[in-house]
């Protein structure tokens, strides 16, 4: 009996094939098999990976006061393979939210690029696609800005509304005057009258994205590394959420976090370690209503604390 069960369960034998090893039938195979597990010598144990989904969501929901939760399953840690599934769920969920007169505001990056290849063409109307921050750098790093809005637009059957401007100028007067103009004004009420927004989080490491694109000297560097958790929107926060180096955020061009507090639906898409501290300070700031995050992080987050305490 103990053997047949080896054979079976730890060597992936078929009960044939036991049975013609043995000199016995296939029916007394599964005979001795039951008899196993009756006494115990066999035990078997499911793992439902999305029971513990479930409880997750409602863990984070309640830490941080959020409208709705997606832990998404992610069968391995890496950030490349994260990012694939945390972009395939956020694709699908999107089809099922934009309705006729939606106006949807998006962010750029690696993830909103993921997001928006893997978005399938929806039959609806007076939907409007507009861009939350500018999308134009003189880095030769890309940032799929324009292929991410256009990509969005597409699939809704709309007209992209770009911010053809840096995201972050190098000095605030020539923003100010920029804003003056009637035809950027118009992007930027569109960007504050979006019903859903949807973004990620950056971080503050030497690789980061922003870091890469030339707006900043080593002093600003060296000052957000310091000060900030994360970014959004090209907005830096710290780990209270709060808006960590008012000079930049002066020259930053486009929506201003307070405003996606008040959308209908404001929803975080972010996953991966090195983003946790992002996540948790742009939570604490409520800037988010919707989370879509990997069971990795999601476990992380619910046991993290500031750096300080």
């Amino acid at each position: 009996m103990i053997e047949v069960a080896k054979l079976y369960y730890q060597s992936d034998y078929s009960q044939q094939e036991i049975g013609t090893k043995f000199g016995i039938s296939r029916p007394t195979v599964s005979r001795l098999l039951k008899r196993a597990k009756d006494k115990g010598y066999v035990q078997i144990k499911i793992v439902d990976p999305f029971f513990d989904l479930a409880h997750l969501e409602a863990a984070l929901k309640e830490k941080y006061s959020l409208a709705e939760v997606h832990v998404i399953f992610s069968p391995e840690s890496y950030y490349e393979t994260i990012t694939a599934h945390l972009s395939h769920f956020a694709a699908k969920y999107l089809e099922e939210v934009i309705v006729e007169g939606t106006i949807l505001g998006v962010s750029w990056g690696t993830t909103m690029y993921e997001i928006a290849r893997k978005l399938t063409p929806k039959k609806v109307s007076g939907v409007e696609v507009v861009q939350l921050k500018g999308g134009i750098s003189h880095s030769d790093v890309q940032t799929y800005a324009n292929e991410t809005i256009s990509l969005f637009s597409a699939a809704f059957q709309t007209t992209p509304l770009h911010l053809l401007l840096p995201v972050i100028f190098d000095h605030v007067t020539t923003k100010k005057l920029v804003e003056k103009d009637r035809h950027m004004r118009y992007i930027i009420e569109k960007g504050k009258q979006a019903t859903v927004a949807l973004f990620t989080v950056g971080t503050v490491r030497e690789n980061a994205l922003l870091f890469r694109l030339g707006y900043f000297d080593e002093n600003e560097k060296m000052r957000l590394k310091k000060q900030a958790v994360g970014d959004i929107c090209s907005r830096f926060f710290d780990a209270k959420g709060e808006i960590s180096d008012q000079e930049i955020n002066s020259r930053t061009m486009g929506i201003d976090l307070e405003e996606l507090r008040y959308k209908e639906k404001s929803i975080l898409v972010a996953g991966g370690h090195r983003k946790l501290a992002a996540i948790d300070g742009a939570l604490k700031g409520k800037y988010a209503n919707i989370l879509m995050i990997d069971q990795f992080t999601a476990k992380e987050l619910l046991k993290w604390n500031e750096p300080h305490e």
